[in-house]
């Protein structure tokens, strides 16, 4: 195979196919084993994109994974979420003599198989189907043996005869799947504290600076997407991460900066309301001092007064 070919695969069935993998016995799921995996998309390096969603079991010695633009290496079981469009790849991190095949399992669910029920549209909400490679789940033993358990539930169910029940047992194993996937991050934020934190001071460095060198009165507040290619992850992760370790989200965050900001002003300098709103990139006053009050119940000028 050339090296980084893209493949593209608009049904579970051509995926199958192009992996030498029997039909699959449902066409619009499927639970995949690594190991019997035998054809060029085994090889590596490669790149792929589904127009299904994938999540995936993985476990490459001496190899990168790169999902979008970001790269990163993992020698043990991590866990990655692709919605359909996305592009996944495996590139090698050494000599081809030490590379091993993948090892693991792919759950893969196409958008016309959550048709009609309540997780075709609750699935959105799911912020980990937009993460980067880098914030891709790291398992435990445990944590990992959950998840498969349920993997073999869902290939158990199709692999019955399939009657009227079928569909919404799967799906039924899909949420939780995807449940005990929110719990697993919400412990991966608290138990990876130096990451999580060193990237919670570069959040401040960056809001700093913006906030501080008339950007702000320019430009507005930052948007979440803006905030997020600045520090090199994904606008999910930031805003996921934001509230396990505050409480907030980026929205509310940067309201409470804004409003600490006007309180500062308001009580350490004689610029009028008006000025300082436009300093905090407000283009109505109105639409600050509602904001102003709603945070703090005092409008601008009260609070102010409660200094004099």
């Amino acid at each position: 195979m050339n090296s980084h070919q893209l493949f593209r695969f608009s049904t579970i069935t051509e995926y199958h196919r192009a992996a030498g993998l029997p039909k699959p016995a449902h066409p619009l799921i499927s639970v995949v084993n690594m190991d019997d995996i035998t054809l060029p998309i085994a090889e590596i390096p490669f790149s792929l994109i589904y127009d299904f969603y994938s999540i995936s079991l993985k476990k490459v010695q001496h190899t990168k994974f790169k999902y979008g633009q970001q790269a990163g290496d993992f020698d043990e079981g991590v866990l990655f979420f692709m919605s359909p469009g996305q592009i996944f790849g495996i590139d090698s991190g050494a000599d081809r003599s030490e590379v091993q095949r993948p090892e693991g399992w792919m759950i893969l669910v196409h958008p016309d198989f959550l048709w009609s029920t309540p997780l075709a549209k609750t699935i959105k909400q799911y912020e980990f189907f937009s993460y980067s490679v880098n914030e891709a789940l790291y398992l435990s033993d445990k944590e990992e043996t959950m998840l498969t358990a349920i993997a073999n539930q869902i290939e158990q169910e199709y692999n019955a005869n399939i009657d009227r029940f079928s569909q919404n047992v799967i799906i039924a194993q899909l949420e939780l799947l995807l449940t005990y996937s929110e719990r697993f991050y919400q412990r991966q934020f608290i138990t990876r504290k130096i990451a999580s934190h060193k990237l919670l001071t570069r959040l401040e460095d960056f809001l700093s600076d913006y906030f501080n060198n008339g950007t702000l009165a320019k430009q507005g507040l930052p948007s979440v997407t803006h905030i997020a290619e600045t520090l090199n992850i994904s606008p999910g992760y930031l805003s996921s991460l934001l509230k396990s370790l505050t409480g907030q989200n980026m929205q509310q965050h940067l309201h409470n900066k804004l409003i600490e900001l006007a309180k500062e002003k308001l009580s350490t300098t004689n610029l009028s309301v008006s000025e300082i709103a436009y300093e905090l990139g407000f283009e109505h006053l109105q639409s600050f001092s509602k904001l102003f009050k709603t945070k703090t119940s005092l409008s601008p000028l009260e609070f102010r007064h409660s200094f004099n």
